[in-house]
């Protein structure tokens, strides 16, 4: 028995030998083995195919396995034919792709059309498609269908295609969601049918058009599409024997063929190269090999970033994107090996795609496993060899990423840079825009992270308001070196409030990393806007490491700016409390400047907008002197409306913005008096203090400290006009709110405040706009 098992092992070493040597003999029409790099496993994973080939699970494969920059093994096996006449597997084989169509094709144009603002993800169906009755049907949204979470069947009966293509769409339009939308994981093709439906009705072209347009003819795809015309014939992969007849060149999918070829959840064909391709693009942020742009780096992120669309007590957590698979019942086709974020699909011919962003990898099979009798199965195979491939590639050196990803934990922009590899920066010179809220989750900061990576060259650092450890409180910050990593800071608070050209120069990128509080007249995003037109100037490349709002994503609380007064306090007309990302505001400034910048935001992992800062598990930096504390930053917004009116808003005390305070105030009366008005999630105290610099130094004055009891209660412009309000009716004559314009730059407001404008006529007034602000911002929102 040992002798025979030998024996074969020899034979299937000589055989991957001579397969070699034959596919590279000149003359061929195509390859069986090529890559820039050859896999010590190859030989096993030979073997494992050989077996499963043996078995009748198949009978031919191509495998690829690429990882930073170059194939690690480009390799075909078997026959792509057996019936009628064998054929040997070639590298350049046509496959039917099933179900690699919805995220290849589907979801890819899908997201294409968002990006454009033709299609909004969290519209209802009905808005483009006349379509889907019955109960639940105007809460299935669009991202529902990529999700598989719409609630509709997995397959429609084949009798409501066998009328023709417009009685197959009229009897989808009647589709009833069996489930209500939202809930339960439902895997289904009737979903992406009616996307492909939407990107036709969208784009006035179909599926097929519209994709080899935009996505398939700029990555140079040129054997990729549906239906694929009769001189490739001869390089595709038949499937099976159907009426008769050997399927080769025609789709698989019986729902997909009666729609003549062209459909959302099947129907494309492709080839190991071309996938790559595609792979490639996702990878490198939607660019492709000749600099043009596909997708954004922002949609990209949309469309891979999970969303846990159920849990079951038997698996865990289902995880999917929009479009992709990421850990289901179905991933076992990726293997073991592969980081948390990896996202992959298979197809029912026996098609498999997984890419891996962490590991800047990604693995291929392809087979018509269905040859020739419709039998077959290679789910389990493939999984096996990726891990073969995988374990060799990852075991070298250096190739691991430094960050764990582990599930639940809030990542960081500067995390994700790390785990990537510092690939999005590597050969460039790099500025850096920070201070010391610019950290990793371990509290490494970033200047230090970028200056011992390998591949990228940290220049310059440049520092905001503050200086570059944010403990300067002073009218302007001179330009110092950084002795300790031997290079300039430029003051971004001195002369010049913007990089100027000079000192980008010998730049190719500038990187953004500050942490904002979500206030709009906290100066970072000033200096973030301002360093964004200098890049977008002198044609530098941008990134932003993004951080979590402080106050959550989903606060946005009035009163907006007006537009025509831009300051340093008031650089962009948002609401005061804007609900935003550093990241999310960075898109804003973009498409609202009509910049021309090279845009990249590196996303947070693991932040739902509802969480406040004490729900992410990360430590607390001060960003600024007097910003202390997580309360402070839940109060900046309506006590700092008032600070540059003749009030002390705690500067120089131990509770600044915590507390407010005048010699001649009346704590008592005003505290009670706030209190009185039940605002909810905050009290006031009457306390006395005495400011040891800014505003009445050295002088006592009587205040009122407020304590915060609940803050998903809290409503900051409330806060705020209570205060003013309560000042201007207790102390008509000794507060003076002129002062309220320098920071809030709402005329309006302070004239309606002057003729005695109530609470709610004031908060009425400003919540009205902030309807058209919710607008204007939601297409650059990159959580949900």
């Amino acid at each position: 028995m040992k002798r025979l098992i030998f024996i074969s092992h020899i034979i299937t070493c000589i055989l991957v030998v001579v397969d070699r040597a034959w596919g590279q003999l000149p003359g061929k029409a195509g390859e069986r083995i090529a890559g820039s790099v050859a896999l010590v496993c190859q030989a096993e994973i030979g073997a494992v195919v050989d077996q499963a080939l043996a078995a009748g699970d198949l009978p031919g494969c191509v495998i690829g396995v690429w990882k930073d920059g170059e194939w690690k093994m480009r390799q075909a096996f078997g026959d792509r034919t057996v019936e009628p006449q064998r054929e040997p597997m070639m590298l350049d084989t046509i496959f039917d792709l099933a179900s690699l169509t919805k995220p290849i094709a589907t979801a890819t144009s899908v997201m294409l059309l968002a990006e454009r603002g033709q299609v909004d993800l969290n519209a209802p169906v009905g808005r483009y498609l006349a379509t889907i009755v019955g109960e639940g049907r105007d809460e299935v949204l669009v991202k529902h269908l990529l999700l598989h979470t719409s609630g509709l069947i997995a397959d429609n009966a084949l009798a409501d295609y066998q009328q023709g293509t417009e009685e197959a769409w009229r009897r989808l339009s009647a589709a009833r969601p069996a489930k209500m939308p939202g809930g339960k994981f439902v895997y289904s093709d009737v979903g992406y049918l009616l996307l492909g439906r939407i990107v036709e009705v969208v784009s006035g072209n179909n599926l097929g058009d519209f994709a080899q347009e935009n996505i398939f003819q700029p990555l140079a795809m040129r054997d990729t599409g549906f239906v694929p015309p009769t001189e490739l014939q001869d390089r595709i992969a038949p499937t099976e024997n159907r009426n008769g007849k050997m399927l080769r060149g025609e789709v698989h999918d019986p729902r997909a063929a009666l729609l003549g070829g062209v459909a959302g959840h099947a129907g494309l064909f492709s080839t190991l190269d071309d996938i790559g391709s595609y792979a490639q693009m996702l990878l490198a942020n939607g660019k492709c090999a000749s600099t043009h742009r596909i997708l954004r780096p922002e949609t990209i992120w949309r469309m891979t970033r999970p969303h846990v669309v159920e849990t079951r007590e038997s698996f865990g957590e289902v995880l999917r994107t929009y479009g992709w698979d990421q850990h289901s019942p179905y991933s076992h086709n990726g293997g073991e090996l592969l980081e948390p974020f990896a996202f992959g699909h298979g197809g029912f011919t026996g098609t498999v795609l997984w890419i891996d962003p962490d590991q800047n990898l990604f693995y291929v099979f392809l087979s018509n496993r269905l040859h020739p009798d419709g039998h077959g199965s290679v789910n389990r195979l493939a999984g096996k060899i990726a891990d073969l491939a995988l374990r060799e590639i990852l075991s070298k050196p250096g190739n691991k990423s430094q960050v764990d990803a582990q599930s639940g934990q809030v990542q960081l922009g500067v995390d994700v840079l790390e785990a990537r590899g510092f690939r999005d920066l590597s050969g460039r010179r790099v500025g850096l825009v920070t201070n010391q809220t610019g950290v990793n989750s371990r509290g490494q900061s970033t200047a230090e992270v970028l200056a011992s990576a390998a591949g990228v060259e940290l220049v310059a650092l440049f520092s905001p308001e503050h200086g570059p450890q944010g403990d300067l409180d002073v009218p302007s910050i001179a330009d110092s070196p950084d002795e300790r990593l031997a290079v300039p800071i430029f003051s971004l608070y001195g002369t010049s409030r913007a990089p100027t050209a000079e000192q980008l120069a010998g730049l190719d990128v500038l990187v953004f990393d500050i942490q904002d509080i979500g206030t709009r007249f906290y100066t970072y995003i000033s200096t973030l806007k301002s360093c964004m037109i200098s890049a977008a100037e002198n044609k530098k490349l941008f990134f932003v490491l993004d951080r979590p709002n402080p106050l959550g994503g989903l606060l946005v609380s009035g009163p907006m700016n007006d537009a025509d007064r831009e300051t340093f306090v008031a650089c962009h007309h948002l609401a005061l409390v804007h609900g935003m990302t550093i990241g999310e505001l960075a898109l804003l400034f973009r498409d609202e400047l009509k910049l021309d910048l090279d845009l990249t935001v590196i996303p947070i992992r693991n932040w739902r907008r509802s969480q406040t800062w004490d729900q992410t598990g990360l430590e607390w930096i001060d960003p600024s002197p007097n910003m202390r504390s997580l309360e402070g930053a839940w109060l900046y917004p309506a006590l700092g409306m008032l600070e540059a009116t003749n009030l002390s808003v705690g500067r120089g005390t131990e509770r600044p913005f915590q507390w407010i305070g005048a010699p001649w105030m009346d704590s008592r009366r005003l505290s009670d008096w706030f209190n009185g008005q039940n605002i909810p999630g905050i009290r006031a105290v009457p306390r006395r203090m005495t400011p040891l610099s800014s505003k009445y130094s050295g002088v006592e004055c009587q205040g009122i400290q407020f304590v915060i009891h609940e803050t998903s209660k809290l409503e900051p412009d409330r806060i705020g006009f209570t205060l003013a309000v309560g000042l201007r009716t207790i102390h008509p004559d000794q507060w003076e709110p002129a002062g309220i314009d320098t920071l809030l730059v709402n005329a309006s407001l302070l004239k309606s405040l002057r003729s005695g404008a109530t609470i709610e006529e004031l908060l009425s007034a400003t919540r009205q706009s902030l309807d058209s602000f919710q607008l204007r911002r939601a297409p650059c929102l990159l959580y949900e």
